[in-house]
């Protein structure tokens, strides 16, 4: 069993009981080609939330200073996570995240690039749009609504996949795909909610 699935199912083993985890649209995951993957981020709880709650095997970027640490950067290596420079414009993670793509696998992202203070959707950053336009991904929404308290019911929603042509035909830059991206996300949240 490698490191991934063996974090993916003790992590499983915990969480679903501790946070009451219901998945709703898990079917809206494309079972082949390449995918993206794009959530709110309310907590450092997200990756691991996503990671056991999707169907497929997630590539999640993580801030690069966790590498550096010996154990931690292996144990991040070996459960698929890759080391991004916050702040600059990375080559080498975008580099990175294309060819993960290009592959057929499948690529997180939190598009707000840091989790929310208040629990309230942020800005996106252009990243995620980037990657949309730059791959013929499936885009995932996915948002994960509650808190992140023992016993209280954390639901992670994932929608249907969007259509990207339409931001690729009229050229449009990585900010607005970012931002539709969002507006798909904070669609989620609204309608669980109401």
């Amino acid at each position: 069993m490698s490191l991934y699935k063996f974090a993916k199912t003790v992590v499983a083993i915990i969480f679903f009981p501790l946070y009451r985890i219901k998945i709703v649209g898990k079917e809206n995951v494309p079972k082949e080609g390449p995918v993206i993957i794009c959530s709110n981020h309310i907590s450092n709880l997200d990756p691991p939330v996503v990671g056991i709650t999707s169907p497929r095997d997630i590539y999640f970027m993580a801030k690069g200073e966790l590498f550096d640490k010996p154990f931690l950067g292996k144990l991040l290596i070996g459960i698929h996570a890759f080391p991004v420079k916050r702040g600059m414009r990375d080559r080498n993670a975008l580099r990175k995240g294309l060819a993960i793509l290009d592959d057929g696998r499948t690529l997180g992202l939190f598009p707000e690039g840091t989790r929310s203070k208040d629990g309230k959707l942020g800005k996106a950053l252009a990243g995620a749009g980037f990657f949309a336009l730059r791959s013929k991904a499936s885009i995932v929404p996915c948002a994960i609504v509650g808190p992140y308290k023992p016993f209280k019911k954390l639901t992670v929603i994932y929608g249907e996949p969007m259509d990207m042509d339409y931001y690729r035909a009229n050229k449009s830059s990585a900010q607005e795909a970012a931002d539709a991206i969002m507006s798909e996300i904070e669609k989620l949240i609204e309608n669980y909610q109401s």
